[in-house]
């Protein structure tokens, strides 16, 4: 997985990363519980902010000074470069959350090398927790971070962003008869916001699994790293059927070390199964 350039060493990428995720935290510390402008892309679900796309632009600076020959895979600036090393980049995992003053929010960068993903930050400006990892393991902070759940789903905490608009508009009234599954299995079923933060909170063993549908590269490929190197499962899913790389699945669930949910397992199959990703059904 590991190339034999010391430059794109996963511990190197690491180092890396941070430094770019730190390197905005202020000036989003600053804006957050601001008054602020916002926009919408997809529609009025779908919110962007000037402070993504700075924190964007700032970010890719920071990247591209240490590493020029790099493929950049942005949510707001979109794919730009070429090369072996691929950076996917969300510079507000939760803008809903930061744009109403919910401190649930995060900095999210993974570095990926011919396609696999071998180092990711993802970064909590309000909390600042920082959570990553690299071909040596996971960290919060400068500690190891190992990841532990309930062995069973009534035991367990579920978080995520599902049923969302983007769900309902995939799936109509069946997604909350899934969801209905989830909240009669699980011990707890919370809807957070960020897809990032969800996974690395299950990497700290802070909750016990998450999942999403529709997703993209940069919403998981960080935290979905972070969670594997903290010894925790991620299965990348496309039309129900497994998929690898991880990060290039539209759909996923990931699990906590020591937990098995067939619940979950089953919802997130027969769910997926129900659409292609690459010709989603048209918006009602």
């Amino acid at each position: 997985m590991m190339t034999d350039s010391s430059t794109l060493d996963s511990r190197s990428l690491r180092r890396t990363a941070v430094r770019a995720a730190l390197g905005v935290g202020d000036q989003l510390r600053a804006a957050f519980r601001a008054p602020m402008d916002h926009d919408f892309k997809r529609d009025a679900h779908d919110i962007v902010t000037v402070h993504d796309k700075a924190a964007e632009r700032s970010i890719v600076a920071t990247l591209l000074d240490e590493h020029p020959d790099s493929m950049i895979v942005g949510e707001e600036g979109g794919v730009s470069g070429e090369g072996r090393l691929q950076w996917h980049i969300d510079p507000i995992d939760g803008t809903s959350n930061f744009a109403r003053g919910l401190a649930y929010w995060c900095v999210s960068i993974a570095a990926a090398v011919d396609e696999r993903v071998v180092a990711g930050v993802v970064y909590d400006p309000v909390s600042g927790n920082v959570f990553s990892a690299d071909a040596d393991g996971a960290l919060l902070g400068d500690a190891p971070m190992a990841s532990r759940a309930a062995a069973e789903e009534i035991d367990a905490t579920l978080i995520s962003s599902f049923p969302n608009p983007k769900d309902t508009w995939l799936f109509g009234e069946s997604a909350y008869a899934a969801q209905a599954r989830l909240v009669e299995s699980f011990q707890a079923v919370r809807n957070l916001g960020s897809g990032a933060l969800n996974l690395v909170h299950v990497a700290a063993g802070w909750a016990d699994a998450t999942m999403g549908f529709y997703t993209n590269s940069w919403d998981i490929s960080a935290g979905g790293f972070i969670l594997m190197q903290a010894g925790g499962t991620i299965r990348g899913l496309s039309r129900g059927e497994d998929r690898e790389p991880f990060h290039t699945s539209p759909d996923y669930y990931a699990i906590g070390a020591g937990g098995d949910y067939p619940t979950l397992s089953d919802v997130m199959r027969s769910c997926s199964a129900r659409y292609d990703a690459g010709d989603p059904p048209p918006r009602p």
